[in-house]
């Protein structure tokens, strides 16, 4: 994050394992999300935000939540995307 000159508010370990749970808790405080997996970039807002499939897009094959997840402002990104990266921090 230091390259793209973010401020990063609080780190969480990678020991630390976050489910569907703490996604689908991860999402109430949002009013949008961009899931990112590798080229693959979906967006979601609105009601859709909290559905099924946004949750599920949050997560990896393990079932675990996809890094890196951030939050900025009210969007919040999952997985990553260069291009989006790009286009999202300047």
């Amino acid at each position: 994050m230091e390259a793209g000159n973010i401020d990063v508010a609080e780190l969480a370990s990678a020991n630390q394992k976050l489910k569907a749970e703490d996604a689908a808790r991860l999402l109430k405080g949002a009013s949008k999300l961009i899931a990112m997996k590798g080229k693959k970039v979906l967006e979601f807002s609105g009601a859709q935000r909290t559905s099924d499939e946004a949750v599920a897009a949050m997560l990896g094959p393990t079932g675990n939540l996809r890094a890196p997840t951030i939050r900025s402002g009210k969007t919040l990104l999952v997985g990553f995307n260069e291009e989006v990266f790009e286009g999202f921090f300047g």
